[in-house]
């Protein structure tokens, strides 16, 4: 989307698609402020009826080396800023996406096992969907804010602990060889 104009009214006159009723904002390395604004005058034009709608709320994405890149966290801050309303996130943490997949398929919760980078997505919705957890080394987590959250006496961090650990996904494959 590019801005309409030099100016702000200008932006604000752009054509916008009568058929939209929701904003949905993932991943996007093109994100800007012309997207921005156009997002913003859905959500206002639409109301509470125009749903807002997040992917998740990763803040960063870690590269190899120890670099990292801003997350859609980032772009879903943006867009709630502005609109002055929380969005529903459908990814993790947020159960619906584990709801939507266990309800076409016979999962049993029990015999599941959630393996992820972060505490604060993949763990967290592991442990709230009754599944067992294993945190990987490789992503944005230390082992040392492991031991902090399971030292701690607060049930919020509590919720961050998971079952396993291993440095790397790698670690696993002579497991999955048996």
């Amino acid at each position: 989307a590019a801005l309409p104009g030099p100016a702000p009214a200008d932006w604000a006159q752009a054509p916008l698609d009568p058929a939209v009723r929701a904003v949905l904002v993932g991943f996007d390395e093109h994100f800007s402020y012309a997207k921005l604004c156009q997002a913003l005058r859905y959500l206002l034009r639409g109301g509470p009826d125009c749903l807002l709608v997040g992917t998740n709320r990763d803040h960063r994405l870690p590269l190899e080396g120890g670099t990292a890149i801003p997350g859609t966290g980032c772009l879903v801050k943006a867009v709630e800023t502005a609109a002055q309303r929380e969005a529903f996130i459908v990814g993790k943490p947020n159960r619906y996406m584990f709801d939507c997949v266990a309800s076409e398929f016979d999962i049993d919760p029990a015999r599941t096992i959630m393996v992820g980078d972060r505490l604060d997505t993949d763990i967290l919705m592991g442990n709230s969907c009754g599944l067992t957890t294993l945190l990987t080394l490789t992503g944005v987590t230390t082992l040392d804010e492991v031991k902090g959250h399971q030292q701690s006496d607060c049930p919020a961090r509590q919720s961050l602990v998971p079952d396993y650990y291993v440095d790397s996904i790698a670690d696993l494959l002579p497991a999955l060889g048996d």
